[in-house]
């Protein structure tokens, strides 16, 4: 009798395992059929491009890749399940995709049109005392986030002291995040290109080890976007044109925790089906195999 039930258990959970290995391998496979497919209707761009209907132009750093406004809202709402974005472009690295396996950072293009920036107090900011400043705000945040069922925030500090080039009109700086409790940090590299009505953002995000390879590209991608003639800082009409209320220490400061909240999701959603398939996998050896590995 032992023996004919211990055939039985062994033929059932022989099946058991595997309908597990066949239903993981299904739900790979449609994921790599889903995948390839969001690839092959991705038109990506190369050389100099137009932006937002002749505001400003951007000449794709070489080892990149553009997508247009309309693939790169596409990429960040339905694929990255951010709210509805009003991205202008979007810059990868040449060797992956939105959806890829080794994917490590984009870069999201967006115009904010908040009036001429005045830089008057570039020398004058004590980016130290901005930065408790900023922390502080993120850690008084914390009560509401939690209330709302997101994460909490603690700004760590400066990946990257801001910098403002006066000649270019381009303002850089990168800051190192933790949500809740995870073991790995995020890093929000900014960029802001100033012009006549207001000033172009460039937002990386990503895990704290790609600072060197995004600090690497930094030159080239600086220079990748301009504002186009009409447009740009050097053409602002004081009486025409709107000054902004702030300088650009309010740059550095301003929309800190609801821009980076947002973007966030950046560097999750493509470890999403990745750590699920292999959660799964793992759940199932450690069903299977867990009490045994306990008693070894």
């Amino acid at each position: 009798m032992k023996k004919h039930l211990y055939l039985f258990l062994f033929a059932f959970s022989f099946f058991t395992i595997n309908a597990q290995v066949d239903s993981l391998a299904i739900e790979l496979a449609n994921y790599e059929k889903f995948r390839d497919s969001v690839e092959s209707k991705l038109v990506y761009q190369y050389g100099k491009i137009d932006i937002k209907n002749g505001l400003a132009s951007i000449t794709v750093p070489k080892g990149y890749k553009y997508l247009d406004a309309k693939q790169s809202n596409y990429v960040l709402t339905e694929l990255w399940g951010n709210p509805p974005s009003d991205a202008l472009g979007m810059l990868l690295p040449e060797n992956i995709s939105p959806l890829s396996d080794n994917f490590t950072y984009a870069v999201e293009i967006s115009y904010s049109e908040d009036g001429y920036i005045e830089d008057d107090d570039a020398d004058d900011i004590d980016y130290d005392e901005l930065l408790e400043s900023l922390q502080k705000d993120a850690s008084d945040a914390n009560p509401e986030r939690t209330k709302q069922g997101y994460e909490t925030i603690k700004l760590i500090g400066w990946a990257s002291k801001p910098f403002y080039d006066k000649k270019t009109k381009k303002l850089h700086w990168a800051q190192e995040f933790q949500f809740g409790n995870t073991d790995t940090n995020t890093l929000n590299y900014n960029i802001r290109v100033l012009g006549r009505k207001g000033y172009i953002n460039m937002n990386a995000i990503g895990e704290m080890d790609i600072l060197p390879m995004f600090k690497k590209d930094i030159t080239p991608i600086l220079a990748s976007v301009e504002f186009n003639d009409g447009n740009k800082y050097g053409d602002f009409n004081p009486d025409l044109d709107e000054v902004a209320a702030y300088g650009i220490g309010g740059l550095v400061a301003g929309k800190l925790l609801a821009k980076v909240g947002i973007l966030a999701g950046l560097l999750k959603f493509w470890k999403i089906i990745a750590i699920a398939i292999a959660g799964g996998f793992a759940a199932f050896k450690n069903k299977i195999f867990g009490k045994k590995e306990k008693e070894s």
